[in-house]
């Protein structure tokens, strides 16, 4: 089969990213041909190149035109697009339209309901959008980068393509990477009938470590909605009792050094190579998820299975789902950091439970989080939709 990938990178790198890289070397080490037309945003620094790029968010010719080319070059099966945000635009559906090869979309985020894509506002979940014809709320809030105009912006282009009908009618399938993904989208008003859930996962298989180390982990984007003031505050009031290693990078880069200096056993480490982050993963007694926001399919859970180590998340979104209490991880309140605390006291003094759920992590990984069930589950979509097939 010859796959077509389209992918808007990120200014900050992201699990999107690398989900994107990953599936490529696995359709690649399958036999499939994939041309990957990537994009970055890296040159929108400017107020003109951000105006530009904001008409050009709603509908870019250019891009249109340039997969057109493309196809017409590479003469691809199926496009798979997983970010066309802000540069590609949703031109490139009408592109494959034209050309008549069928399109799939992974919504790796919430970016077609959410201004911010996050579902998150002043510190706390908000679906005041959800469901709208026009995002008006995200705009008196100014819910894209702190502007009302990018905001405005951004709301056209939900409301402009929703009348359309592209999103409905243009697409021939969404992939979500989680049930509680699919049912916001089935809220939002997309068809249920094109809405299929498939997981990400890990490629290669890292293979389970022993968890000797001394030390809860945290791995993220060092940011807000990542739920960093809850975690820093449950390492105050644990006073020592496990060391906390932080791995990442973001704009709380200096509040999380600060308090890495003011508090024994906090550690922060910045952004480490993939397999530096595997190794800390393999060795570490627990990773710590206490996001405040409604996460798509955070890689790292799927690399903390994949290596045995249990995760204490917070009880939301898709991570409730991802991390069953008491087997595979423990659940606290979001945003409560004395819950966060209680649910890491009882792991430490319940080893032998630990042990057992390091045992279930890895069997959870083998049963849904492989790669080549990951490849199954992609082929068959594939398939379904180039032979016309319903879901």
């Amino acid at each position: 089969m010859r796959i077509l990938s389209l992918h808007n990178r990120y200014q900050l790198p992201g699990g999107e990213d690398v989900v994107v890289s990953m599936e490529r070397e696995l359709l690649e080490a399958n036999g499939h041909c994939v041309d990957l037309f990537e994009v970055n945003n890296d040159h929108i620094t400017n107020s003109i190149e951000k105006a530009k790029s904001a008409v050009n968010s709603i509908y870019s010719i250019s891009s249109k035109t340039q997969i057109l080319q493309r196809i017409a070059s590479f003469k691809p099966d199926i496009v798979h697009v997983h970010n066309f945000f802000p540069i590609l635009s949703p031109s490139v559906y009408y592109a494959c339209r034209e050309a008549a090869v069928p399109v799939i979309q992974t919504l790796h985020n919430y970016r077609l309901l959410c201004l911010n894509s996050y579902f998150f506002r002043e510190g706390k979940v908000c679906e005041d959008c959800l469901g709208k014809s026009f995002a008006w709320p995200g705009v008196v809030h100014s819910c894209y980068r702190g502007s009302k105009t990018g905001s405005a912006v951004i709301g056209a282009m939900q409301s402009i393509h929703r009348t359309l009908q592209t999103w409905n009618k243009v697409v021939d399938v969404y992939i979500t990477v989680t049930e509680f993904a699919r049912q916001k989208y089935i809220q939002g008003n997309l068809p249920a009938s094109k809405l299929v859930v498939k997981p990400n996962f890990l490629y290669p298989d890292p293979k389970p470590g022993e968890g000797q180390g001394n030390y809860a982990l945290f791995v993220g984007r060092l940011s807000p909605e990542k739920g960093l003031e809850t975690l820093l505050k449950a390492w105050e009031k644990l006073a020592g009792k496990i060391p906390l290693k932080i791995v990442g990078d973001g704009p709380l880069a200096n509040t999380v050094a600060s308090t890495a200096q003011r508090l024994t056993g906090v550690e922060w480490l910045g952004r480490l190579p993939k397999q530096e982050v595997l190794k800390l993963m393999k060795d570490a007694q627990a990773l710590i998820f206490p996001s405040l926001w409604y996460e798509g399919f955070p890689l790292v859970i799927v690399e903390a299975y994949a290596v045995g180590l249990p995760v204490i998340a917070s009880n939301l979104g898709s991570q409730s789902s991802l991390v069953e209490h008491g087997r595979t991880g423990l659940h606290f309140r979001p945003g409560d950091p004395e819950d966060l605390v209680a649910q890491v006291e009882w792991a430490l003094t319940h080893p032998a439970a630990l042990a057992q759920m390091r045992q279930e992590t890895r069997g959870e990984f083998e049963a849904k989080y492989t790669a080549e069930r990951n490849y199954q589950m992609l082929m068959d979509i594939y398939e379904r939709v180039v032979n016309c097939k319903t879901f």
